[in-house]
């Protein structure tokens, strides 16, 4: 048998009525079946956000969630909608036209644990670090839907072959960074196709998603979403390149992505020595400061900006003049510090 508390704390629930013994089962080791209130429950209870009725003739309490309420979720879940080969295999292969992927998770069961953290906040951003076959953003982008959010997902998965593919495309004599090999990688191979295909409802071979969303809303995967998706691949720039600016194209989606993935970007080193978008605003020439300043104090809804200078001074002058509800971030300074410190400078 296993006990899930100790004797101490099962003491205090039984005095409090968030404790039973049930029926005895006389035939088992353990002569009667001790069933208890988990603590997340208790503490809606006492916080007011369980209402309390009474006490059952057994001493326990009569404790019920009030309609439109949030509800602590229980730590067993038996729902038809969370079958993984239902609504996790056979949705991954309508989105992919049967590319294989091995036990993705149910769409509607990652669905239902979001919405008890996000249901209520429609600009969350999820993070999403080992994206498998992308199940998580394509939650997101329901949720969005059924509440008409803005939430955001941020997926991060790498381009790892399965074993399979691994021992085939080795016998091939190709290797990681080979095109051959790259294309059947999780990332190209699954996780992009299958955020494109639940967003345009289009699969990869280009013919319409075939089968219905279902449960708390129910329409044709062809129809997609009013959503958009854009992919990154994250490279090593070499310091050098970074502190002439010579990678600032590559640079430039970190900067949107930092200023909250909003609006419009700035791909490319403005020739003014300024730049200022929706977010955030760029000073590449700090002789460009005054027109900068004047343009982020116009500008409504900006919360970054960058600024390329390796002058302390000059840089905590021009973070004086900002104003307070802008960010100032010194560009380059972390990557060009980590590098230093890697090399044990």
């Amino acid at each position: 048998m296993n006990w899930g508390i100790t004797p101490g704390v099962a003491k205090r629930l039984l005095e409090n009525g968030y404790l039973r013994a049930g029926k005895a089962k006389l035939k088992e080791p353990q002569k009667y079946v001790i069933s208890y209130l988990t603590s997340g429950i208790v503490n809606d209870i006492e916080a007011g956000v369980a209402i309390l009725r009474g006490k059952n003739p057994d001493g326990t309490v009569d404790a019920f969630y009030p309609s439109g309420r949030d509800k602590m979720p229980t730590t067993n879940w038996n729902r038809p909608s969370h079958d993984a080969q239902q609504y996790g295999t056979k949705v991954v292969n309508a989105l992919l036209s049967n590319r294989p992927f091995p036990y993705p998770k149910s769409l509607y069961a990652v669905e239902d644990a979001l919405r008890f953290f996000i249901g209520g906040k429609p600009n969350a951003i999820v993070v999403d670090f080992f994206a498998g076959s992308g199940t998580t953003a394509h939650a997101v982008i329901r949720l969005n839907k059924q509440d008409n959010g803005l939430r955001q997902c941020i997926s991060v998965t790498n381009n790892e072959v399965a074993a399979k593919e691994h021992d085939a495309l080795r016998k091939q004599e190709l290797r990681p960074g080979d095109p051959n090999w790259e294309k059947l990688g999780i990332c190209d191979y699954i996780t992009k196709p299958r955020v494109a295909a639940a967003v345009t409802g289009i699969t990869p071979s280009g013919e319409p998603i075939r089968g219905d969303y279902k449960f708390i809303d129910e329409f044709p995967m062809s129809d997609g979403f009013e959503a958009n998706a854009e992919f990154f691949t994250l490279t090593y720039e070499t310091p050098v390149a970074v502190n002439h600016s010579i990678a600032f194209t590559r640079v430039s989606p970190l900067l949107w992505l930092r200023a909250g993935s909003r609006g419009k970007r700035i791909d490319k080193l403005p020739p003014d020595g300024w730049a200022v978008v929706d977010a955030y605003g760029l000073l590449s020439d700090v002789d460009a400061t005054d027109a900068f300043v004047k343009a982020i104090k116009k500008s409504n809804g900006l919360r970054v900006a960058f600024i390329v200078t390796d002058d302390d001074r000059r840089f905590q002058n021009i973070v004086r003049r900002l104003p307070d509800h802008v960010e100032p971030v010194r560009l380059y300074e972390s990557y060009l510090t980590n590098f230093n410190f890697a090399k044990g400078d």
